[in-house]
């Protein structure tokens, strides 16, 4: 990966969020996935000010969908992955994996802090 191509922390949970989440994947079902796996709130102008650097890098892409069929319904624009994008996060996600390997058990990060 290019320097200067690298994810950030949340750039990171946003990715993960769109692998987990495929076609339905918008700004509300983002932060409320971030948020049930963190445990942290989250603004909703963070998630799309996210998004939109991530699409800038082309690392996600975006479709609008028509408009939802109730009166007032709005579209959505939904969010997804693109192979820069997987890449991206096979390559982060691996770094961390390797970063965090053989680390004491008080770091594992599978293990209940409660």
């Amino acid at each position: 990966m290019r320097k200067g191509r690298f994810l950030a922390e949340f750039e990171l949970y946003i990715m993960l969020a769109l692998a987990r989440l495929g076609d339905e994947a918008y700004g509300v079902t983002i932060r409320q996935e971030i948020e049930v796996r963190t445990g942290r709130p989250v603004s909703i102008g963070a998630v799309y000010a996210t998004l939109g650097r991530l699409g800038d890098k082309g690392l996600v892409d975006f479709r609008v969908s028509e408009p939802l069929p109730v009166q007032g319904g709005r579209s959505r624009k939904y969010c997804h992955l693109t192979p820069q994008g997987r890449k991206a996060l096979v390559h982060s996600t691996g770094m961390l994996a390797r970063m965090m390997d053989g680390l004491v058990p008080e770091f594992d990060p599978g293990r209940s802090t409660s």
